[in-house]
């Protein structure tokens, strides 16, 4: 880590800190909406789908903006989490709720895509032998969506790791605080002699990035080889 400078160390562990975050608490909530669209029939499906996927259309400062409003110290749920002493604006527990709300669709539908390529006759076998849903989603569904799952993590960690907008209007940009990867790459091109530290965090992006969509691209061939029996 010699090469990175104590400020640039410190915005890529609480970009790895928030990513982990988003991902770990997002993916059992993204496991269920996406087997709830991929094999339930229910009135206002087509709007859960619909808003799974709004921060993906939505500018990222209107996410952020949203969020502020919901979970800022001034919103009647965010001064009601407060009295909790669980605070989301302007904190890194904030970046990781922002970060996981721009990922999840990515998410969503990776996984979707996996539980959509299972048979759903597999499923249908498993409840004629007499065993309850959640028994045959453990059972049969759930070995053989593994990999998707693992993908679709993989792409909202990777996500989660450059998500900006919707960070920086809800959490702001505060050094060792809120400060991630891409909020430390536009505070340093911003004051002179920035551009080198801002081009070693962009170098870490990328290699971080790429690094994740490769994993994902072979996971995903993986999860698609294994349902296909090859």
């Amino acid at each position: 880590m010699g090469w990175l400078g104590p400020a640039e160390i410190e915005a890529l562990k609480l970009s790895l800190r928030v990513s982990v975050w988003a991902t770990v608490v997002s993916l059992p909530l993204g496991v269920f909406v996406a087997y709830a669209l991929a094999r339930w029939r229910f009135p206002g499906r087509q709007l859960l789908n619909a808003l799974v996927h709004l921060p993906l259309i939505l500018p990222p400062v209107v996410t952020g903006y949203l969020l502020l409003l919901a979970f800022g110290l001034q919103a009647p749920v965010g001064r009601f989490l407060a009295e909790l002493g669980i605070v989301f604006a302007f904190r890194w527990t904030g970046a990781a709720l922002a970060a996981g709300i721009m990922a999840f669709p990515l998410m969503v539908r990776a996984i979707r895509l996996s539980i959509e390529a299972v048979d759903p006759r597999l499923e249908q076998a498993g409840a004629t032998l007499g065993a309850a849903r959640p028994l045959v989603f453990a059972t049969v569904t759930l070995p053989m969506i593994l990999p998707g799952i693992i993908a679709g993590a993989i792409l909202a960690f990777a996500k989660a790791m450059g998500e900006f907008g919707a960070t920086i209007t809800f959490v702001s940009n505060i050094p060792g605080q809120t400060q991630t990867l891409p909020s430390a790459v536009y505070a340093f091109l911003q004051v002179p002699g920035g551009e080198a530290a801002a081009m070693r965090l962009v170098i870490v992006s990328i290699v971080l990035a790429m690094g994740a969509l490769m994993l994902s691209e072979y996971v995903g061939r993986r999860a698609a080889a294994r349902v296909a029996g090859t």
